[in-house]
């Protein structure tokens, strides 16, 4: 096996997030999922938008997230994910090279749809209100995949959001063989409930292949996924089909099992502003101690510091060095 080029190599949404401060009362008149995730179309993307208030943009995405975090950290990465030839499609290209991750897919020229974009909803509570338009990022095409870049990445990271559209679906289990063929590892997000409803069946299929090194999930996910809502049950149910499994709980810390090892790490104690983003901070910090083969407690830890970070602010990308945090924390 050749020596890697990237740690980390992820397919995902290229989205522009569009951040605006909110209350319930207008979640509500809008009929917005609270919390939760919700795609909608260019006109209910028109709607929203608005509707908002004063809005802060920037490139988003969960994979493109948890590669900004990675990168940050001073891992090499590089993203796969499609933009459209427009302003918010130059914006996602600029943001993500400028934060040091390789991005070359091909532009597409098609002026419809426009490039993604994700409009939440903040409310006091630190909840995000997520509303999807995923525009040209669910056109990307296998045809688009750079095969040489996924084998020469220590880990193909994939983000569940994306499985839904069937283009990029092919494309993920295109990158998975790619992965596989090179001897890589393939770690995996379930990214939100909704997706599980639709495509569970295609996850537990994975699962049984043994094709998902790496799995992440929240406590909901896991209980999506498993059919149980017994936490302990659920971490069972997949044992010793997931070599490495990541659950998060919240306020209440993040477990993983690895073979026979099990390890559990509480939250890291922070002001909550806005949850946005915080799984896939967590995913950044655990990959990058995974990739380091470093103990599965010093992964959840170094996740559960990222998350912290990212809470604490408004949008879904780091703002503090974490490098210096790290050396804080960790010592």
């Amino acid at each position: 096996m050749t020596e890697p080029r990237y740690d980390v190599i992820a397919i995902g949404n290229a989205i522009v997030d569009i951040m605006a401060p909110s209350d319930d009362a207008t979640i509500e008149r809008l009929s917005l999922n609270k919390g939760g995730m919700t795609l909608v179309d260019a006109e209910g993307a028109r709607r929203l938008y608005d509707a908002m208030g004063p809005a802060k943009e920037i490139s988003g995405g969960s994979a493109a997230n948890t590669l900004a975090g990675l990168a940050a950290l001073g891992a090499k990465c590089a993203f796969i994910g499609q933009v459209a030839d427009d302003q918010f499609g130059k914006v996602f290209a600029h943001d993500i090279r400028a934060g040091g991750i390789d991005f070359d897919t091909p532009v597409r020229s098609e002026a419809e749809p426009p490039t993604a974009q994700c409009l939440i909803f903040v409310t006091p509570d630190a909840q995000r209100t997520m509303n999807t338009f995923l525009g040209a990022s669910q056109y990307l095409p296998a045809a688009a995949l750079d095969e040489d870049a996924i084998a020469a990445a220590k880990v193909l990271y994939l983000e569940g959001y994306l499985w839904d559209p069937e283009e990029p679906r092919a494309a993920m289990r295109r990158a998975i063989g790619a992965a596989r063929a090179a001897g890589r590892e393939v770690a995996f997000t379930l990214s939100e409930v909704f997706v599980i409803d639709r495509h569970g069946d295609d996850f537990r299929q994975l699962i049984e292949e043994g094709l998902i090194d790496v799995l992440f999930a929240n406590h909901t996910e896991l209980e999506a996924l498993t059919g149980t809502s017994d936490f302990e049950a659920g971490i069972s149910a997949l044992h010793g089909k997931v070599p490495t499994l990541v659950v998060t709980r919240s306020a209440e810390g993040a477990v993983a099992v690895r073979g026979g090892e099990r390890a559990e790490v509480p939250a890291v104690p922070t002001t909550v502003v806005d949850t946005t983003g915080a799984g896939d901070l967590f995913a950044a910090g655990f990959l990058y101690g995974h990739v380091r083969g470093e103990a599965l407690e010093t992964c959840l830890k170094r996740g559960a510091i990222c998350a912290a970070e990212i809470i604490s602010h408004y949008g879904a990308r780091p703002e503090a060095d974490l490098k210096a945090l790290m050396a804080e924390k960790l010592g």
